[in-house]
């Protein structure tokens, strides 16, 4: 695992949606999965604030999460793109080519979207916001059962608060 001097540890949380396998580095987020981790790494517990956080989304009260997090892997336009999904509001989506122009690469919706199936960190870096031009819910790491449910769980959080 990269960066030898990082004390890497990981714990689990019992979404809605499944078991989340999160990895930390020292008390910064860098890895969600719905699988378990292949990481040699030691079963630990997760900041209780990022705890409270990942409640206050499933519960439809958390719209942004602020939890410090790092990318251990990724090319440059990777990280440009997940950086970019950060600014799409709860509740709300955005297109593969929104995504390619906020990264100032235009016709580069293919290639963001393929960033995005690489994102380490759903929910909190939140991919499942992006759809295809036409409306449909195309490509997401986790399935699209899953998008669909964050989706949701978004759109009738911020329906009931208006």
């Amino acid at each position: 695992m990269k960066g030898s001097n990082h004390n890497f540890y990981f714990d689990t949380f019992q979404s809605p949606l499944g078991t989340l396998y999160m990895l930390f580095s020292g008390n910064v987020l860098s890895e969600i999965s719905f699988e378990p981790f292949n990481h040699p790494c030691p079963k630990g517990k997760a900041p209780e604030s990022f705890i409270k956080q990942l409640k206050g989304y499933f519960n439809g009260k958390l719209r942004e999460f602020n939890h410090p997090v790092v990318f251990l892997k990724g090319t440059d336009f990777e990280k440009k793109v997940w950086l970019s999904i950060r600014k799409i509001p709860y509740g709300e989506t955005r297109t593969y080519k929104w995504v390619a122009e906020k990264t100032g690469r235009p016709s580069a919706s293919r290639a963001a979207g393929q960033a995005l199936g690489r994102n380490p960190i759903p929910i909190v870096i939140p991919c499942h916001r992006v759809i295809a031009s036409d409306g449909s819910l195309c490509g997401y790491s986790e399935g699209i059962d899953i998008k669909r449910r964050l989706l949701d769980l978004e759109y009738y959080a911020s329906q009931s608060n208006i």
